[in-house]
Parts: structure tokens; C-alpha cells; sequence
């Protein structure tokens, strides 16, 4: 985030100044986890789709805790609609992908999916512009409401 003492001097911030708000943006959930700019083709996972799924009762817990022993599966939403949660899963090629769907079905309270493959990642996941928006609000990035 921080390339070193000549970018924190060349934004005119004190190093101390920027570190303790890195660390309230990071305790308040504004800061997320870097393991989220790793590509995952670059770990051999090439092929993007996303799944839907339905449960068999609306809470899903068990699910979404079967569902973090399914490493190809790094994203979930809870979803309104017709499918309860839609995943973001990652995998080497459709053999694969069929693979991961199929161990889908041993994930408690999944009854039905239905997935689509992305053909190419037209906008990456885009912060900067949000950022700066947020920016001339003047509120502060570190606070969330749920």
C-alpha cells in the first residue's frame, strides 16, 4: 500500500500519521484482507464463474460453513431472487469446474444451482474512483454501517 518513506513524504503525511490510519481503517473494516489483489490465474485457476444456489432452509449457515472448506470458492453473497447465495468460483478449466460444482451438492442444505462461466472480466474490481468520491464527502472511510 505504502511504497516507503518517499511516498509517505510525497503526500505531505508524517509516517506515524498515515500508519495510525491505516490501522483504524483496518480495525473499522475499511481496509480488507490483501490476499484479494492475488490474481487467481496467477495460481493456475483461470476460468471465472459464478454459481447460484438454493438452499433448502433460508438461513444457510451450515452452508456457508461447509462452503469455507471449498477453497475454489472465494466469494459469497446472499441474494434476493430466486437463488439464496450467488459464489464467485475459480478453477483450472470446465473439467474442473464440474468438479467443483458437483462437490457442491455434498455442502448441506444446497438443493439447486445454476452457474454461468465468465467469458472475460471486462471491469476489474474498481476502488479508486469510489475512493475518491468518498474523498470530496469528507466522511470517513474507516466508519461502516451494516
Amino acid at each position: 500500500m505504502v511504497q516507503g518513506d518517499h511516498e509517505v513524504e510525497h503526500h505531505g503525511i508524517a509516517r506515524n500519521t498515515l500508519h495510525a490510519r491505516l490501522q483504524r481503517m483496518r480495525a473499522g473494516g475499511a481496509l480488507r484482507d490483501f490476499s484479494r489483489r492475488v490474481d487467481p490465474a496467477a495460481l493456475g485457476r483461470g476460468l471465472t464463474a459464478f454459481v447460484s444456489v438454493s438452499l433448502s432452509q433460508p438461513q444457510g449457515r451450515r452452508a456457508i460453513d461447509a462452503l469455507l472448506d471449498l477453497p475454489e470458492a472465494i466469494e459469497a453473497h446472499a441474494t434476493t431472487g430466486d437463488a439464496d447465495l450467488l459464489l464467485k468460483i475459480v478453477a483450472r478449466d470446465t473439467q474442473d469446474l464440474h468438479r467443483i460444482v458437483d462437490a457442491l451438492f455434498a455442502v448441506p442444505d444446497i438443493v439447486h444451482t445454476s452457474t454461468v462461466i465468465s467469458l472475460n472480466e471486462e471491469m476489474p474490481l474498481r476502488m479508486r474512483a469510489l475512493l475518491e468520491r468518498h474523498a470530496v464527502t469528507g466522511s470517513d472511510p474507516g466508519s461502516r454501517t451494516r
